[in-house]
C-alpha cells in the first residue's frame, strides 16, 4: 500500500492538498500521513525543564486538533476515512523537516500539500512547496488553493524527451492503479532532431495503455514555456500534470532558469505531480 504524507498548516488553502489526497485514496488504496510541522519558540530566558512542559503541552493541543481538523473535512465531503493517521512534527521550517522526516523514513512514497502562489523573489528563495519541488527526493503534489474534488482520469505528461523510458515506468506505477488515460506532450524546437514519433506513440501505448496519445507542441519564441504548458492544460483538461525536474542546478542557474516545474507549481490550474530526474 502506497504511503502520502499530506502535509496542512491548518488554514483554507491547505484544505486542497488534504481534499486531493482523500479523493486519491477514494480510488487506490492508499495510506494517508496527515502532518503538521510545529515551530516552537523558545524565549531565551526560558530553562529546560519550562520549555520542555511548554512543549509537551504545544504538542499536545495539536496531537487533538489535526484529527479534528481533517476529520471535519471528510464529514463536510460525506466520505467514510480509509486508512490513515496524523502526525505532529517539530521544527523550524515545514519543507525541511519533511524532507528530514521523509529521509529518515524510507516508507513514504508521496508527498502532497497546498500552494496559493509566490512572489518572484520568494520563489527564487524558497517557499515550503517551492523547496520541496526542487529538493526532495520523494515525489512531490503540488496541489492549487483552487482545487476542488473530482476523479483523477487523465494525466497530462510534460516531457522534454531526455529519459521518456524510465520516466514512463514511474508514471505506469502512479496511472495504473487509478487506471488513467495519459496524454504525453513535447515541445518541439526548431533545430532538435527528429523524433520517431510512431514509434514514441506505439512506445507510449504498449506501457500505459491504447487510452494514451503522444502530441508534438512547437515551442515558439514568443511565448515561454509555462505559458505553452498552461495553453495545453487548457485544452487538454487533466486530472494531474506531471513533470519530472532537474534537482542538480547550481545556485546561479536557479536564480536566473528558474525550475519549471517549481515555476509552474505557482500558477497551475491543476495539481502537479514532481518527480526528481535522479531519483
Amino acid at each position: 500500500m502506497k504511503k502520502v504524507l499530506v502535509s496542512t498548516d491548518f488554514s483554507d488553502n491547505s484544505k486542497a492538498g488534504i481534499l486531493f489526497a482523500i479523493q486519491w485514496a477514494t480510488q487506490q488504496r492508499l495510506a494517508l500521513v496527515f502532518v503538521h510541522v510545529l515551530h516552537i519558540l523558545r524565549p531565551t530566558k526560558w530553562p529546560d525543564d519550562y520549555f520542555d512542559s511548554y512543549a509537551a503541552e504545544e504538542v499536545a493541543e495539536y496531537e487533538a486538533k489535526l484529527p479534528a481538523f481533517v476529520h471535519d473535512i471528510y464529514r463536510q465531503h460525506g466520505i467514510e476515512p480509509g486508512p490513515h493517521s496524523f502526525l505532529i512534527l517539530q521544527g523550524y521550517s515545514a519543507d525541511v523537516t519533511i524532507m528530514d522526516y521523509s529521509s529518515d523514513n524510507p516508507g513514504i512514497d508521496f508527498i502532497c500539500m497546498a500552494t496559493s502562489g509566490a512572489g518572484k523573489l520568494t520563489k527564487i528563495f524558497g517557499t515550503n512547496t517551492g523547496n520541496l519541488i526542487t529538493k526532495s527526493e520523494v515525489p512531490v503534489i503540488a496541489v492549487p488553493a483552487s482545487y476542488t474534488m473530482a476523479p483523477i482520469e487523465k494525466l497530462m505528461y510534460a516531457t522534454d524527451m531526455k529519459r521518456y523510458k524510465p520516466e514512463i515506468k514511474k508514471l505506469t506505477a502512479f496511472a495504473g492503479p487509478l487506471q488513467c488515460s495519459v496524454v504525453a506532450v513535447h515541445f518541439t524546437w526548431p533545430n532538435e532532431s527528429s523524433l520517431d514519433k510512431a514509434a514514441i506513440d506505439k512506445d507510449l501505448k504498449k506501457q500505459l495503455g491504447e487510452a494514451s496519445e503522444f502530441h508534438f507542441e512547437k515551442n515558439d519564441g514568443v511565448h515561454t514555456l509555462v505559458q505553452n504548458l498552461q495553453e495545453q492544460v487548457k485544452k487538454i483538461k487533466p486530472s494531474v500534470l506531471v513533470m519530472f525536474t532537474n534537482q542538480k542546478r547550481n545556485f546561479f542557474q536557479k536564480l536566473f532558469l528558474s525550475s519549471k516545474a517549481e515555476e509552474f507549481a505557482f500558477k497551475a490550474t491543476v495539481p502537479l505531480l514532481v518527480y526528481s530526474k535522479g531519483s
